[in-house]
């Protein structure tokens, strides 16, 4: 008997159906052991020393693995052909080693780019060893991004009320989007005008534009005001024109080659949509298979590669699909050879391809991420072998009789598509091209302007970044590997140090000051050419050129020392020198002159950046007698006056004084209390997409009469109200809440519509909100309880909904047209086969363990630890003081 232990589940179900009875494939379910989440777990001091600990749900799996290994001759490790997967195998083959389960049994890695009955049984027939140069190489990253986690986290949150972690690559590709961002704000932006004209030669007209005026070959900015635009438009309507020149030349455009798992990541954002960490997730199940005619096939080979080469019996296919579905003329003389062009490409494994490209996208049935993927991949591959397109520059040049003025029209024509009939690469900011067909011009013709027209212009600053954009960006700067880079933007997301507004990154308030600490007081670790030399030295320790101790060696003498110096700096210093590195974001220029600090409550103090038990805010420092507080950052638009406490009038109701103050937690309104009187003043927040700027008395008083009764309910007489919570405008009649789409509408709902809201909320309809399913049809009461039935439309299809239960749309049907009795009886039939319903929860046993210790699993959400040896309660309880350790953990 074989022992065979592969990463996942899917993966083992295949392989053991490839290899027989005489092998039994096990899953490991990725990585067993891990550095603990805790001070100590890798220790410089002791030659950096790691402490592994088994995660709890592995500890079955390795059981299982030592069972099978009992009646077996031989353990082959069939990990992912990575570095991560050498340590997988690494890892499962110590822990063995330590339980005494291998004894003589032979231990062999294997290594297969794709989940096929070929590809598999050709790796079980060339076994190696583990290699420890990879290995190595995953160990000194993994220690080198606990250290650097671990040791600048707690310095941030001492230093840093509010920030969350640091991480080696992490909070560099946090830096491109802040610079980004500063490079925005500093953007001047510049007027330019250009001069175009619908021009005639003899035949139809084309477009040119001005190129030379008053004898002077034009640049960007010399038309730079209106007058001037003008006067060129002036002179191209007199002038006559002859046609000068006409050029043209012949062009090629070659594919790209196939994909990466970076180009793969671009490529989705562009033309999907998907976000890294979907690609990701979507590219894993195409690699550990699909179940096709009742067998279970790897659809694409290793998705985690920077290499672009691919074996030649993949190029040979390529080549025949692409003869036998576009032509001959489509497949070129030669074979088309890549080499990778990023820097630090390993080039280990060949790129990802479809295993077999006659598995057309438009003959399988997958899900649909998966489907739009896998044609992405395909074509990718396809249109990488096939012929370059080949097109035709034109370029007409016109003169004006006296010399004065010349214009030009360009243009394109493909002549032979290419690998263009399958496939062109995304471009993340579309630039201008020259696409248009000009029409047949002779040289020498007389050329007539039908019109002319000056277009006003203004530069614009460079875009943010994309998903796409960054990815590719710190490819080229060689910061971290493309196999990290969907973890590494999903943390900056869930910590908050960046958003996302119509697809790109804006940093947060919070992330531009955990970036300005670090620059200030680490700058040379948050380098891009310094992060790109630490994947050159990890390199050469994957080649066996470095010892990677002596390369962890290195690096912690001068990491140690910088992080010895900052925390002997008082908060103060820290707080002193991010004033003036955010000083310009912060405090920005009002454009009267006057000092952006001086605090325009009290009109002495000076405004400087605090920390606060929940991160930092912009205070005075006249503080207690001045109590101004406000974010970071004044909302765009906003100015420092805007941002002022300022009194809006008296309420006529009740004489007091109505204010608009700016907290920390953004603008609000508040009627002062009765003097002497016990009452607190009364407060509401501004809603969403309210300004500061555009609140006054009238909108204060109708947020301060917030909750508002909307009437009585016609059921039971209970009260209905509209109001503003924490999750925005709502009703609520007896704990029943429905949200209400417009922050307006809380002021004048009716009640007719409210109770048709709560009745809806209450049927489980409501507004779709994300992974909700919308309406298809409303159906009408049911015959029986007078509840709402609906056909709605879901992931898997249309169903029809009624209460708890769901009963599907049967296939073929058209949901629209379905009927309520039709509707009725298929929810009949739904309950009767046990469906509907909520299960009620099962009830867990009884367990006879100290409250305590239930209320810490409980807070902490995780399995049932082992338990703890009973004389060393002081070490568990030191554990969880600490739960924001876990937060520090680096990416990968």
């Amino acid at each position: 008997m074989n022992v065979v232990v592969v990463e996942s589940p899917a993966k083992a179900k295949t392989i053991n159906k490839y290899l027989g009875s005489d092998f039994k494939v096990l899953a490991s379910y990725g990585h067993i052991r891990d550095l603990p989440s805790k001070d100590g777990s890798v220790e410089p001091d002791n030659d950096f020393a790691m402490s592994w600990e088994v995660d709890g749900k592995a500890a079955k799996r390795v059981s299982d693995i030592v069972d099978a290994l009992k009646g077996a001759d031989r353990l082959i490790l069939a990990t992912d052909p990575d570095r991560e997967g050498e340590a997988i195998s690494w890892h499962v083959l110590e822990v063995l080693q330590k339980k005494k389960a291998i004894k003589d049994k032979t231990v062999q890695r294997v290594t297969f780019n794709a989940i096929t009955k070929s590809s598999v049984l050709e790796a079980m027939a060339n076994p190696r060893d583990i290699d420890m140069e990879l290995v190595e190489a995953y160990l000194a990253r993994r220690a080198l991004d606990y250290l650097v986690g671990f040791t600048l986290s707690p310095v941030l949150w001492r230093k840093l009320p509010g920030s969350r972690s640091a991480g080696r690559v992490q909070s560099v590709c946090l830096r491109l989007i802040v610079d980004r961002e500063l490079e925005i704000e500093r953007f001047k932006t510049q007027e330019y005008w250009t001069v175009e004209a619908d021009v005639t030669a003899g035949a139809e007209p084309f477009l040119a534009r001005l190129v030379k005026h008053e004898n002077k070959k034009l640049t960007k900015f010399d038309l730079n005001n209106e007058g001037s635009a003008l006067a060129a438009r002036a002179a191209v309507q007199k002038a006559v024109f002859k046609v000068a020149a006409v050029e043209k030349k012949p062009g090629k455009r070659s594919p790209a080659p196939p994909f990466t798992t970076s180009t793969l990541q671009q490529e989705a954002a562009r033309k999907l949509g998907f976000s890294a960490q979907r690609t990701m997730q979507a590219a894993q199940k195409l690699y550990e298979g699909i179940d096709i005619g009742g067998e279970t096939v790897g659809l694409i080979t290793y998705m985690r590669t920077d290499g672009v080469s691919v074996e030649p019996e993949g190029i040979a296919e390529a080549r025949s699909v692409i003869g036998n579905v576009y032509g001959e003329t489509y497949v070129p003389e030669t074979p088309r050879y890549y080499k990778a062009k990023a820097k630090n490409a390993q080039e280990a494994h060949e790129a990802i391809r479809p295993t077999s490209l006659k598995r057309n996208p438009g003959s399988l049935r997958l899900e649909p991420d998966l489907g739009r993927l896998y044609e992405l991949i395909w074509k990718r591959m396809i249109a990488s072998q096939m012929e370059s397109a080949r097109i035709e520059r034109t370029t007409v040049d016109l003169e004006s009789a006296d010399g004065q003025t010349g214009m030009r029209a360009t243009g394109q024509v493909v002549l032979f598509p290419g690998y263009l009939a399958v496939y062109e690469e995304g471009r993340d900011d579309e630039g201008d091209e020259d696409s248009a067909r000009l029409p047949m011009i002779e040289e020498g013709a007389t050329a007539k302007v039908l019109d002319a027209r000056a277009d006003q212009h203004f530069t614009e600053p460079p875009p943010r970044y994309s998903e796409a954009s960054l990815v590719k960006k710190m490819e080229e700067l060689g910061i971290g590997r493309p196999s990290t880079y969907a973890s590494v933007l999903t943390v900056l997301r869930d910590r908050a140090y960046v958003r996302m507004e119509k697809q790109r990154f804006i940093p947060e308030d919070k992330g531009r000051l955990v970036t300005a600490f670090l620059e200030q007081f680490f700058r040379r670790y948050v380098e891009y050419d310094f992060t790109a030399a630490l994947e050159e030295q990890l390199d050469l320790v994957s080649d066996g050129k470095l010892d990677w101790k002596q390369f962890l060696r290195d690096f912690w003498k001068d990491f140690a020392a910088a992080v010895g110096e900052i925390a002997e700096l008082r908060t103060t210093n820290v707080l002193d020198a991010l004033n003036e590195a955010l000083g310009p974001h912060i405090f920005p220029d009002k454009g009267d002159g006057s000092n952006p600090r001086t605090c325009p409550t009290c009109g002495t103090g000076q405004l400087s950046l605090k920390t606060g038990k929940f991160g930092a805010f912009i205070g005075c420092s006249n503080y207690p007698e001045c109590r101004f507080t406000r974010q970071l950052a004044t909302s765009e638009g906003d100015g420092e006056a805007e941002a002022a406490d300022k009194e809006l009038g008296i309420n006529p109701a009740t004489g007091r004084a109505v204010w608009l103050k700016n907290g920390r937690f953004g603008p609000y309104v508040e009627e002062l209390a009765a003097e002497g009187g016990g009452d607190k003043p009364k407060r509401s927040s501004l809603p969403k997409g309210w300004t500061a700027a555009t609140v006054d008395l009238e909108k204060a008083l109708r947020l301060l009469s917030l909750p508002r009764e909307v009437g009585a309910h016609p059921d039971d007489g209970k009260t209905i109200t509209a109001g503003l919570g924490r999750f925005g405008p709502f009703v609520l009649h007896d704990g029943t809440y429905a949200n209400l789409e417009n922050p307006e509408d809380v002021f004048d709902i009716g009640l007719n519509r409210a109770v048709a809201l709560l009745a809806d909320k209450r049927a489980g309809g409501g507004r779709p909100q994300r992974g909700q399913a919308a309406a298809l049809a409303e159906l009408g009461n049911h015959p029986e309880d007078g509840k709402p039935i609906r056909v709605l439309s879901g992931r898997f299809g249309p169903y029809i909904k009624h209460g708890d239960t769901n009963a599907n749309v049967p296939k073929g049907a058209d949901p629209a047209a379905l009927t309520l009795d039709e509707a009725v009886a298929l929810i009949a039939e739904r309950v009767a086969k046990g469906g509907g319903g909520k299960k009620p929860a099962k009830k867990a046993p009884a367990k006879k363990a100290p409250a305590k210790a239930k209320a810490e699993a409980a807070t902490d959400g995780a399995a049932p630890a082992k338990k703890a040896p009973a004389k060393k309660p002081a070490a568990k309880k030191a554990a969880a003081k600490k739960p924001a350790a876990t937060k520090a953990k680096a990416e990968a």
